[in-house]
């Protein structure tokens, strides 16, 4: 028998839930108003302490670790410190061109500002100390794409009242490919993570996904109905054989990378009679710890050990009927349709959440087609994220709870701190490594998840 104990760190000030481990998994930056903290992921001690010129908006760390962005959208200002020289730091001020969004490009030494109103992207050089521009991005909902090998990038452009795509080689930023998309009004972009193909989305009111090779050839064109709301989110499996497609018709379908044809379209039924799907349903009950067995609240500055978790998920004898909210479609975005997918890293299973059932997380099984587990939780689900490296996933709905399925066990865990930690937002390490990173209004802490056989 296999039972998972968890330790929490001690908690941290935070603002706005700026925090982000670093891509190498060694560091952790964490925001306090217009303070930046660097911490040691491993012992959570401050390496660093760095104090920006206004509150900050962003962070954004560079793809080797080294680098770390604040940005300050209000001021127009970005700016970027050095691990490595402390001493060392850079300002960018973008003026009176103001500032809406700012990243890295994947070699981590430029820096690409988007200013008001979406007129250009200033390409920041850190390296050379040089600045160019790109004219005509599109405001919209994921414009700019980097393929995962760092080569290449995508970015949707409006001009004449057309939409368009530019393809550019990243490494000397130069035009590789430039073309018109058959798009309304295009929403979103996203490379297969093979880096081969880039899928293109339209507006939620004219259902398209067009999908581009690298030298922008038109690959396929796919709809699956008309005149009604369409398009809700997308998602590539991590082998890139599936293209994923919520809708606002509660389905989602799978498309594969041969013909780019639907093989699978996955219902979320407000009724669950197949035997062979387990519905868990997460019940408020107190559980039956001896006083004894618990710390709270932990000694200051050392992690508490918490008890070896019991689940408060109760096995559901099917038929299931979930809880369903009646969405108002006269409002723009409705509480409906497929608003989040994630595939599990090794393809096997797929999270979904269907918006007018919001205290359910589906999890399908890829290999077989077929729905496996449906977790129905006492309170809207906020965001789920599948651990980077095994099938494992964290749930958290706004409450002092942290949630986890794995194939093997479902359970739900109090974070155990003085006062209230109401988990709004996680994140995995990015290696693994058996920790979470769980952050409430105002604070952070860390949750370690470590695996001992039961006897």
């Amino acid at each position: 028998m296999r039972a998972s104990i968890m330790n929490f760190s001690e908690v941290f000030k935070l603002s706005n839930q700026l925090c982000k481990f670093s891509p190498n998994g060694k560091y952790l930056a964490s925001c306090v108003q217009y303070r930046l903290v660097i911490r040691d992921v491993n012992t959570l001690q401050i390496l660093q302490l760095y104090t920006c010129l206004d509150q900050i908006q962003h962070v954004g760390w560079s793809a080797d670790s080294m680098f770390i962005l604040c940005a300050m959208y209000k001021r127009g200002i970005v700016q970027v410190w050095s691990l490595e020289q402390p001493d060392w730091h850079c300002k960018i001020d973008e003026g009176s061109a103001g500032l809406v969004s700012s990243c890295w490009s994947p070699d981590g030494r430029h820096i690409l500002n988007t200013t008001e109103f979406h007129l250009r992207i200033t390409l920041w050089s850190l390296s050379a100390k040089s600045v160019s521009y790109i004219k005509y991005p599109k405001a919209c909902q994921k414009g700019m794409a980097f393929t995962s090998n760092g080569q290449h990038m995508a970015l949707a452009e409006r001009r004449d009242c057309k939409d368009y795509i530019s393809i550019f080689v990243c490494n000397d930023w130069r035009l590789l490919r430039h073309f018109e998309t058959d798009t309304q009004d295009l929403t979103g972009i996203d490379w297969a993570p093979n880096g081969c193909v880039l899928a293109v989305w339209d507006t939620c009111l004219e259902y398209k996904v067009l999908l581009y090779s690298l030298d922008g050839r038109l690959l396929s064109s796919y709809s699956a109905y008309e005149w009604s709301l369409g398009i809700k989110s997308v998602a590539w499996s991590p082998s890139s054989q599936f293209l994923t497609i919520g809708s606002y018709d509660e389905k989602v379908r799978i498309l594969n990378h041969v013909t780019w044809k639907p093989i699978k379209e996955l219902v979320h039924a407000a009724t669950i009679s197949n035997t062979k799907t387990m519905v868990y349903r997460e019940v408020d009950k107190c559980q039956s710890v001896e006083p004894s067995q618990l710390t709270f609240p932990p000694p200051r500055g050392t992690p508490s050990s918490l008890f070896t978790v019991h689940s408060k998920y109760e096995l559901v004898e099917g038929p299931v009927t979930l809880r369903t909210i009646k969405p108002d479609t006269d409002r723009a975005n409705p509480e409906l349709g497929i608003g989040m997918l994630a595939f599990s890293p090794d393809n096997r299973y797929l999270a979904t959440k269907n918006d007018n059932m919001p205290c359910c997380v589906w999890i399908w099984d890829i290999q077989k087609m077929r729905l496996s587990v449906v977790l129905e939780q006492t309170s809207p689900v906020r965001t789920f994220h599948w651990d980077p490296v095994q099938p494992r996933l964290a749930i958290c709905t706004g409450n002092s709870k942290v949630y986890l399925w794995s194939p093997t066990s479902c359970v739900s865990v109090q974070v155990p701190v003085e006062g209230t930690f109401n988990v709004l937002s996680l994140t995995w390490h990015p290696l693994g490594e058996d920790s979470l990173l769980l952050m409430s209004k105002d604070h952070l802490c860390i949750c370690y998840l470590e695996t001992v056989e039961d006897h």
